[in-house]
């Protein structure tokens, strides 16, 4: 293989990969330090540059010292920390096994075929999470089914707008003002011994935990502008958030 249709194909793989890692939730530093031990082992420095949208990636042949450079767009983020540690495990064979080019492809290729959990066993996964965070505040078996019909149905709205590709914070406010509402009949029917708990948990499902914990991440490890950019996205969503949490109060007239 000619040098120049070598460094395309490294790049390709290496851009694949970090958008994989990006969409998935890894910080900047992660996903850097992925990049450079999988060119490592196809005898290659990587240098990029990493956005919340774009990724530009320069491959550098240790031999020959010839270059190519690529632009990546990044699609929508899934969180997904199972595939961030695949790629992590395989970095690391790849490293001690001195893996191809064609083995590292493979291997990728697998990690992206892997299935996600069905949509149902989410929706009640999380939504006896819900529920747990209720139990935690106080709540009675009334307050936990209601909050874990809440989580339920808010859940389910916000993949529902995500798969019609509805604008994020729009489909964040959608999913509290839903999960709020229902948490809210507790309060109007007094329902349970807490049902001010319910309405306080019903909406945490929502906290983008992950954006706020990576943007600090990104911050101490002077990836300052992905680091800014993930905490006004954090900052947006709880906005999202409690706009749909305030709306929700209104309707119902709660104080």
């Amino acid at each position: 293989m000619k040098t120049e249709n070598r460094l395309e194909s490294i790049a390709d793989l290496l851009l694949d990969i970090a958008s994989i890692l990006m969409v998935s939730g890894a910080n900047t530093n992660r996903v850097d330090v992925n990049i450079d031990r999988f060119a490592s082992v196809l005898n290659c420095e990587s240098y990029s540059l990493i956005s919340q949208k774009t990724m530009i990636l320069t491959v550098i042949d240790n031999k020959t010292n010839e270059n190519y450079t690529k632009v990546k767009n990044l699609p929508a983020h899934k969180i997904d920390f199972t595939i961030i540690s695949a790629i992590s495990k395989t970095s690391w064979n790849a490293l001690d096994e001195d893996w191809s080019l064609s083995q590292i492809s493979k291997e990728i290729e697998i990690i992206k075929r892997q299935k996600r959990y069905p949509r149902l066993v989410v929706l009640i996964a999380v939504s006896f999470a819900g529920a747990g965070f209720c139990k935690i505040f106080g709540g009675d078996y009334l307050n936990l089914a209601l909050a874990f019909i809440s989580t339920f149905f808010g859940l389910f709205i916000l993949q529902a707008a995500h798969k019609r590709k509805f604008n994020t914070y729009v489909s964040v406010f959608l999913a509290s003002l839903t999960a709020s509402l229902l948490a809210s009949l507790g309060i109007l029917f007094n329902l349970g011994t807490q049902p001010d708990a319910t309405l306080a948990t019903s909406i945490l499902f929502l906290v983008p935990g992950v954006a706020l914990i990576n943007s600090f991440t990104d911050l101490i490890d002077k990836n300052v502008l992905n680091g800014v950019v993930r905490f006004t996205n954090g900052i947006m969503t709880v906005l999202a958030i409690a706009l749909g949490l305030f709306v929700a109060m209104l309707i119902f007239q709660l104080k």
